[in-house]
């Protein structure tokens, strides 16, 4: 049997900031059904519910050396849902508030990297493989490369779940907490405009690099989505994969979402729109199950396309439309949206804040999900609404592009509504289009059962990733 550690930042039911967190636990279990033993590593937040905590059983404390400082190591174990997950433990550098976001975000994780493989000996669990994920996971291959030769049968894949955030620092860190010396240890493969890239890293170090969709890998080997590594993506094409994520549908599914109002599937699509009308109560706004309801569940920084969506929001808000919006993120979004639901009090519903029960009553309720992203890796909103019935309205990038079918009124096939610029125009447009769709009710049915059918479950993406684990065994 094949044995898999997951590396990652976060994971749920522990603690999760967005698409990782949740990617990581269903990946996770689905792999396992196809006797892998796959394992997770993570940090011990300090915000780790405390039902969690009080279970995790102390295997074994150490030191770990981060540049100069020697810093104590706990290794704390729960199995959950059947997978094993494993958590380094540090109160100076993870006992905070969140996950993310403070000034030594560097000494962090490059502790975090070399306690994940310092703590294989004390864990009896020596994997075949480490799957690491996103820039927190970066420094491991490196660092097992250079640091660890009893672990020279140990193989790396790193998985880039968003490569606009690539954790790039002072090149002072990389013998000074990394501890990686540059007289030992080539640095041009970790070296960035001046700066040590933990993104880098783990693209350069590792034996196969995945994304989180097959349009995103091919994007990103372009100038416009590679944020300055195109030329090495193109470079290493051949180990490059892109193997979609998927959504869990006993988590996600109207029929059996003890979340939502009223449950229904697509042969009871005329119980939906309770939901509609029981949010609009619940939300102060006018209660009409008649007026298309626009949904918005979403992290409020630019890569999510808020701009086009603040260009045209108040338009929209003048026409026969209501929208409904649940997200946080920068402060300058944040403060616009609670200008303009005051504004449009009855038509608009802004929720600046992290509310999991929302979010499943936004899907339920929504006729149309609007995801206008400047870029999205994979994206999971619009594979949930599609299972909701609420029909989304995306850019023709990345993820979106992979899962979302333009709808074509001639032929009745498709499941969405897309656009392809960066254009508020254009999005516009395309909103227009879909609500002029919206009022034939023939064709309104049609395509709520064609997104519902759509078939974004982990199945076939878990069969990939079992085919790269027995493809890196074979070249050992």
């Amino acid at each position: 049997m094949i044995k898999v550690l997951f590396a990652a930042s976060e994971s749920s039911p522990f603690l999760k900031s967005g698409g990782l967190g949740e990617v990581i636990y269903s990946l996770a279990k689905e792999i396992r059904k196809l006797e892998i033993d796959a394992r997770v590593i993570l940090p011990k937040y300090a915000d780790i519910p405390t039902e969690f905590r009080k279970k995790m059983q102390k295997l074994d404390a150490f030191t770990v050396d981060v540049g100069w400082r020697r810093q104590y190591c706990g290794i704390e174990y729960i199995e959950y849902d059947g997978i094993p997950f494993y958590f380094i433990d540090n109160e100076y550098y993870f006992k905070r508030s969140g996950m993310y976001g403070y000034y030594d975000e560097a000494e962090r994780f490059a502790f975090f990297c070399r306690g994940v493989l310092e703590s294989l000996q004390h864990i009896d669990f020596i994997p075949d493989i480490i799957h690491c994920h996103d820039w927190h996971t970066g420094m491991i291959a490196p660092i097992l490369k250079a640091d660890y030769p009893i672990y020279d049968k140990i193989r790396t894949i790193f998985t880039i779940h968003n490569l606009y955030y690539q954790g790039v620092f002072p090149r002072e860190i990389l013998e000074d907490i990394i501890g990686l010396e540059p007289e030992l240890f080539n640095i041009s493969g970790l070296e960035f405009y001046g700066g040590v890239s933990f993104m880098k890293g783990g693209i350069n170090y590792s034996d196969i690099i995945t994304t989180v969709s097959h349009n995103y890998a091919e994007e990103i080997k372009t100038p416009l989505y590679g944020e300055k590594l195109d030329e090495i993506f193109r470079a290493k094409s051949s180990i490059l994969h892109g193997i979609e994520n998927g959504i869990d549908y006993n988590i996600y599914d109207p029929q059996k979402d003890e979340k939502i109002f009223q449950k229904y599937d697509k042969d009871t699509l005329s119980l939906k729109s309770i939901n509609k009308t029981k949010l609009q109560k619940e939300l102060g706004l006018y209660e009409d199950e008649n007026i298309p309801l626009i949904g918005i569940v979403t992290r409020l920084v630019k890569q999510k396309g808020i701009d086009l969506i603040l260009t045209r929001i108040e338009k929209k808000m003048r026409e026969d439309a209501q929208i409904v919006l649940l997200g946080t993120g920068e402060k300058y979004y944040e403060d616009l949206f609670d200008h303009l639901k005051d504004k449009y009090q009855g038509r608009l519903s802004v929720n600046i804040k992290f509310d999991d029960f929302l979010a499943h009553k936004i899907y339920a309720a929504a006729d149309l999900f609007l995801m206008p992203s400047l870029f999205e890796p994979c994206g999971l909103g619009q594979m949930i609404a599609l299972k909701y019935g609420a029909i989304p309205i995306v850019r023709e990038t990345g993820g979106l592009k992979d899962t979302v079918t333009p709808y074509n009124e001639y032929t009745g096939e498709g499941n969405g509504f897309s656009f392809s610029n960066y254009s508020p125009d254009e999005m516009g447009a395309m909103i227009d289009y879909a609500i002029k769709i919206y009022k034939n009710k023939d064709a309104w049915e049609k395509i709520m059962k064609n997104a519902m059918e759509s078939d974004n479950s982990w199945g076939k993406s878990t069969e990939k990733y079992v085919d790269l684990y027995k493809k890196i065994m074979e070249e050992v």
